[in-house]
């Protein structure tokens, strides 16, 4: 009777039956492999994938038409090899390539999709399906081990990226146009509205005014730098100022005060006046009914006007505006230039002048002889 030789040790497994015609679900542990630790001792490593697919296939080639125990066995451990390597090929999804030499970053990509796709063969020609989560949005492969659920479709983590940097976008905060992913910092530089002062992306609030966007805290008066009121701006060659600078910087003068005209006004004397600055030069008395008298281009009342240009009566102080005397450098009314003693009316070149009054000559005679 021929000796059967002993079957190698077989990786323990735990096998749960579903009613309802599921399938079973195999819990795999991988039969241990001897590594020395530090101390001496050996530790349990994790199978290899060539390891995993040598156990695939070792059954396979002893198995005939009937089925012995031992080969029932063999099967159980083939099915439990498979499941280690469904989870092998899940951690290999999750792995990030690092661009190494000259290959770059696509062709470490490339190596690892050829790896999975390799192993993805290998099982399907030992008869084991492997359960797909989708098909990645990117790659448009099926996706075993980790997902990304995003925009309606899904992604392997390591190709749900930003469109703009291409940076792995993970569980960083992303946003969409036009159907494709953006990482935060990429969507706001290239489509968020720029402030015009700064030039910066405007992430949160923004003002709008002329023609423009503006964070809210670049938006202020260009001279004096303070923030808009309820007042509001005022516009000049583009620029936003506030009330009291537009109209200090821009508004028209006042010919008496030289300050800005903000309301009612008149104008005159071809200047503009606020109506409470427009008065005589001299005197500051409003003019009655509008009517003033120019000299120098100043305004003036009547007085004041002949007062200036010398044409006020000596003897009465009141202007002159027909026939005058002239004596003693001052103009006179001719009813006006008397005699400063009897007060009779005198004639051009017929007084006598004492102490800057004139006399008629009797009385000069008896005063002063």
């Amino acid at each position: 009777m021929d000796q059967k030789e002993a079957a190698p040790p077989l990786p323990s497994c735990s096998i749960t039956h579903y009613e309802n015609g599921s399938g079973p679900e195999i819990m795999v542990s991988a039969p241990p492999q001897d590594q020395l630790k530090r101390n001496g001792t050996k530790e349990e490593t994790r199978p290899t994938v060539e390891s995993l697919l040598d156990e695939l296939e070792s059954p396979s080639s002893h198995h005939s038409d009937l089925d012995t125990p031992s080969q029932q066995q063999a099967r159980i451990s083939a099915s439990c090899a498979t499941r280690e390597l469904d989870e092998l090929m899940a951690s290999l999804s999750d792995f990030k390539i690092m661009a190494q030499g000259k290959g770059g970053p696509q062709t470490q990509v490339n190596k690892l999709d050829n790896m999975l796709g390799s192993l993805q063969s290998d099982l399907h020609k030992l008869g084991v399906q492997t359960v797909a989560k989708g098909v990645c949005g990117a790659c448009c492969k099926p996706i075993v081990g980790q997902v990304v659920t995003a925009m309606g479709r899904t992604w392997h983590p390591e190709h749900f990226v930003c469109t703009h940097c291409q940076e792995e976008i993970g569980s960083r905060n992303f946003f969409e146009r036009e159907g494709q992913p953006y990482c935060e910092k990429d969507y706001h530089n290239l489509f968020s509205p720029r402030c015009y002062y700064c030039n910066g992306p405007i992430l949160d609030k923004v003002v709008t005014a002329l023609d423009r966007t503006w964070h809210p805290e670049h938006f202020f008066c260009a001279q004096c730098g303070s923030f808009f009121g309820p007042e509001g701006f005022h516009e000049k060659d583009g620029k936003a100022y506030c009330r009291k600078d537009y109209f200090d910087m821009f508004a028209p003068k006042c010919g008496g005060c030289a300050r800005a005209i903000l309301e009612n006004y008149i104008s005159a004397l071809n200047s503009l006046w606020h109506p409470e600055c427009f008065v005589c030069r001299e005197c500051f008395t409003p003019f009655v009914n509008g009517s003033f008298f120019e000299h120098d281009g100043q305004p003036y009342c009547e007085v004041h006007y002949h007062e200036r240009r010398g044409s006020l009566c000596s003897g009465c102080q009141k202007p002159i505006t027909g026939r005058c005397i002239t004596a003693m450098a001052k103009k006179f009314h001719p009813e006006h230039f008397v005699c400063a003693f009897c007060l009779k009316q005198l004639n051009k070149g017929t007084f006598k002048e004492q102490n800057d009054k004139p006399y008629c000559h009797g009385c000069f005679i008896k005063l002063f002889s």
